[in-house]
């Protein structure tokens, strides 16, 4: 499988960059945005097999933020990743959409596995989609 893609958005911007340094050291690529407005401005040009979302964000939250991005595209793969978990706020994020839920500060091999699930349903999702249209345009020509 290839590399997988990481957007890193949380406002503490050294604890971004040492995650994503950890990233890069892994063989993933990794970049990082200061802002739920940052994060979903950068979707517009690139395409992730991951985003690792803080909750507690100046601005707009992660839930804003979260509900954005789905808006966007459906199928993000979203992990939350925060230093004021709750169960409640896990199950909250999960019912929102997000993919996983983990509490600050994370084990890197822990995430880089969400991490790598996350691409791998993202590829199942694009290749369903794929499918989908495929049967569309055979059904609209009739063949």
């Amino acid at each position: 499988m290839a590399t997988a893609s990481v957007l890193i958005v949380d406002d503490e911007i050294e604890f971004s960059a040492a995650i994503a340094e950890r990233m890069i050291n892994r063989g993933l690529t990794a970049d990082t945005a200061e802002s739920g407005m940052q994060a979903l401005e950068m979707l517009k040009g690139k395409s992730y097999d991951a985003i690792i979302l803080d909750m507690a964000m100046p601005e707009m939250d992660g839930f804003e933020t979260l509900k954005q991005m789905l808006e966007f595209d459906k199928d993000l793969q979203i992990i939350f990743l925060t230093g004021q978990a709750t169960v409640q706020k896990g199950v909250e994020a999960v019912k929102l959409g997000a993919v996983d839920f983990m509490e600050k500060p994370a084990d890197i091999a822990t995430l880089i596995g969400k991490i790598t699930e996350a691409q791998q349903k993202k590829v199942q999702l694009f290749e369903e989609n794929l499918q989908n249209k495929m049967s569309d345009i055979l059904k609209k020509k009739g063949w």
